[in-house]
């Protein structure tokens, strides 16, 4: 590695602190929650060292706690997950020449939210070594609090564990809600999600939906929605 690249790197982890001390307590949560479940510690360590998304986990977790189908798992994971491929369709326009497609690769694995803002919001091109250090840290970081999470959540009373795994639907109501008061079209959307999940998990006439294809349906259904009665301005328009 370059001295310059060197300097990427080192920047691209600087820029991460803050991102992953926010992953380090929101995969705590996540893995009192995978343990209290009834997963071994191993096996939720291994979901976040595999699976960097924070939505998707307790969606996966769902589905394999509810004894769900590997195609529920695949059609959840894919929908919930998929806003991921646009971002990296976006943020592959600031990647300089230094990218090969095997960096590509690696680099998309690693692609959050808050990755891409940190990576897209960057005055300049982005470089390899600058978006392999804005990944790893947040990456050791979410796979380390998982595995604290897993461990305290196997000694600590019920209790606790109980008070502390609700933390990650902490980071979900701290996304939504600003946006929600912001734009009535989200609030609509989430709140068509989560009566649409309600009516489902206590109406019996949909006693015979899992809890894989209740998410998958309750997400399809209110992004439709929210796209056809709150469509999104057109650039030209929002600039007037």
């Amino acid at each position: 590695m370059s001295n310059n690249g060197k300097k990427e790197f080192v920047s691209g982890i600087k820029d991460s602190v803050p991102i992953a001390l926010g992953y380090l307590s929101v995969s705590f949560g996540f893995g009192i929650m995978a343990v209290s479940s009834g997963l071994p510690l191993f096996q939720a360590v291994l979901i976040s060292m595999t699976c960097l998304t924070s939505a998707g986990q307790v969606a996966g977790l769902t589905v394999i706690t509810t004894g769900g189908t590997l195609l529920e798992m695949a059609i959840a994971q894919f929908i919930i997950n998929l806003r991921y491929s646009l971002m990296s369709i976006s943020l592959s326009q600031k990647l300089d020449g230094s990218f090969g497609l095997k960096d590509r690769l690696i680099s998309s694995f690693g692609m959050t939210d808050e990755i891409f803002a940190v990576a897209s919001g960057r005055s300049r091109e982005v470089s390899k070594h600058y978006l392999y250090g804005l990944i790893v840290m947040p990456y050791i970081a979410w796979a380390l609090g998982t595995l604290l999470g897993a461990a305290a959540g196997e000694i600590l009373p019920d209790m606790l564990k109980a008070a502390l795994g609700i933390a990650i639907y902490g980071m979900f109501t701290a996304i939504f809600v600003p946006a929600a008061r912001k734009a009535v079209g989200v609030l609509a959307v989430v709140l068509l999600a989560a009566g649409l999940s309600c009516v489902i998990k206590y109406v019996p006439l949909f006693k015979g939906v899992s809890s894989g294809f209740s998410i998958i349906i309750c997400t399809v259904a209110a992004a439709l929605f929210g796209a056809l009665v709150f469509p999104a301005k057109k650039e030209e328009e929002s600039a007037q």
